[in-house]
């Protein structure tokens, strides 16, 4: 997610910030006593958080800062940018040969950052509070703690796609959260986990510190003294820091990047954006009238010049998404037949404006479209203010709209009002991110199957526009029961040509994995020619594959 550009003063006080903050500085609390020299950090921006609240809950705060990456672990990892699995926390399993389980084995001389060893106990009580907490795994009828180092899991149903859905599930000591009385409201300020980097050594509003992990089952892979995190309200402070090389690490949008960042040294500045990321949609309110009409979600994404969105709004950074739905992680599965035959992700004005007719959505006197009953056919488009790539990307899609006589109003507000509203079912239309995993099992179940659907008003994580259908719901089930690959990818055919005659969200572009770094202070980065990692995946559990490959440069 990325940011809505502000004025110059607004920019020069969060400059200040950022040099405030890398100085070690602030007028806020913290354990600066205990704080790492500023100058050995891997140092990195956070573009979405104006300031940082301590609260490393894996499971009810996943996605702050470092959690999922350098403190706490899975027992696999699973690489988009290369299609390969890295055994990790676990060294290797057994399938059941009907998909009805799986049997993982930990590995041996683990240990949680206070010194006492990883177990299968620690596996068993994480996926209890997964489900308790998020949800989820409901494919999961029971995990046992076989012995020490292994852990079963039984099914209530074949699910072929399960080994790298539970092996990337993230491992909590049970020592720890055995005696957290409300695991959604515990902060978890001082975590204990199994990570390369877990101590906090700094903690302050606008940025934390990161030691290592004094206990690491890989101690030679702490080649770095550890990670500075910068909180920014929005890309432009976080811009600001990188095209000063105070950020080692910018994994945000950066516009004109080859100018903005890479010119200013371009010996050690790079940057590599495969658009292996989640795709990325525009999502209509199903439970309102007119999107749950198809033909009126398909007249609205033919309204879209998408080579206008990809080069305008995403500055080239990616391309076109057809409509398969599908992202550039998922190019093997990807049939050809569906994106020859489909054309709701062509531009054509005419063609759009035949299906509003047909749906009842005239051109009034005025030349904008009316409903059925009169009133105007006009709503929101609802993006996260400071992600000024996807507010871009919104004023394009507005304009575009208003040569087929509809009304979209671009609705800039704070990330958190906006995912609210995906959430209770309140919005319009919006951009919204799918399931990225290592099939495209997760994205159709969650854009197409009744599972995923809740009323209005009942929170969801998944499925925001509220679109279920029965025939996915089938396919899907084939699909989770079979492990012959040939079948799989015939149902996986079935699911894409599905997906394309629903249309239940507008495809817009595969997400780009944002990444720019600098070999200024720490070399070993991924790249195009070495994709051990995505450089851009600094909040997946992936990035812990970048971290433990990083060295230094030592001065000569």
């Amino acid at each position: 997610m990325t940011v809505h550009r502000k004025a110059v003063l607004i920019a020069a006080a969060m400059a200040a910030t950022a040099a405030l903050a890398l100085s070690g500085c602030s007028a806020g609390g913290g354990d600066s006593a205990d704080s790492l020299d500023g100058s050995q950090l891997l140092t990195i921006p956070r573009e979405d958080m104006g300031t940082f609240d301590r609260n490393f809950n894996p499971f009810a705060n996943p996605d702050f800062p470092m959690t999922q990456v350098a403190i706490y672990e899975s027992m696999l990892i699973y690489n988009p940018a290369d299609g390969t699995t890295t055994p990790w926390l676990a060294t290797d399993w057994e399938v059941a040969p009907d998909s009805s389980g799986i049997t993982y084995h930990l590995r041996e001389g683990v240990k949680w950052s206070d010194g006492e060893p990883l177990v299968a106990d620690d596996v068993v009580l994480s996926f209890d509070l997964q489900r308790e907490v998020r949800g989820g795994f409901d494919y999961i009828e029971s995990v046992t703690a076989v012995d020490p180092l292994t852990v079963q899991f039984d099914f209530n149903q074949p699910f072929s796609p399960a080994l790298l859905d539970i092996g990337q599930q993230v491992i909590a000591p049970s020592h720890i959260w055995n005696d957290v009385d409300d695991p959604t409201k515990f902060a978890n300020e001082d975590p204990v986990g199994t990570g390369p980097y877990t101590e906090i050594t700094n903690f302050q509003a606008q940025s934390f510190d990161l030691g290592k992990n004094p206990n690491y089952w890989q101690p030679e892979k702490q080649n770095i003294e550890g990670i500075r995190m910068l909180a920014f309200a929005g890309n432009d402070g976080a811009n600001l820091a990188a095209a000063n090389g105070d950020v080692d690490w910018a994994p945000q949008f950066i516009p004109n990047i080859d100018e903005a960042y890479v010119a200013k040294d371009p010996e050690h500045r790079f940057y590599w954006f495969p658009t292996t990321g989640s795709m990325i949609s525009w999502q209509f309110n199903t439970t309102k009238a007119p999107f749950d009409d198809e033909n009126v979600r398909k007249a609205l994404s033919m309204a879209v010049d998408r080579e206008q969105v990809t080069e305008v709004g995403m500055q080239g950074y990616t391309h076109p998404a057809d409509c398969t739905g599908l992202s550039g992680s998922y190019d093997t599965w990807r049939d050809q037949a569906v994106v020859d035959s489909c054309t709701w992700t062509e531009r054509d004005l005419e063609g759009a404006g035949e299906l509003l007719d047909a749906a009842g959505i005239t051109l009034g006197a005025d030349g904008k479209r009316v409903l059925p009953d009169g009133s105007p056919f006009a709503f929101d488009f609802s993006v996260g203010s400071t992600s000024s790539d996807w507010v871009s990307v919104g004023n394009v899609i507005s304009q575009n709209l208003a040569e087929l006589g509809v009304t979209v109003t671009v609705a800039a507000k704070d990330w958190g009002d906006v995912v609210a509203g995906y959430e209770n079912g309140t919005f319009d239309s919006g951009i919204v991110w799918s399931a990225n995993a290592p099939t495209p099992y997760q994205f159709y179940r969650g854009v197409m199957s009744t599972e995923t659907v809740k009323p209005v008003g009942e929170q969801t994580f998944d499925n925001y526009h509220r679109y279920g259908n029965p025939e996915a719901d089938a396919l899907l089930a084939q699909f989770a029961a079979s492990s012959d690959e040939a079948q799989q990818q015939s149902i996986m055919n079935d699911l894409q040509a599905l997906f394309a005659e629903a249309a239940p969200v507008a495809t817009l572009f595969p997400g780009p994995e944002f990444g720019a770094a600098s070999t200024l202070r720490f070399t070993g980065w991924p790249s195009e020619d070495d994709p051990y990692a995505p450089l851009g995946g600094v909040r997946a559990r992936t990035a812990v594959l970048i971290l433990t490959s990083l060295e230094p440069v030592v001065a000569d």
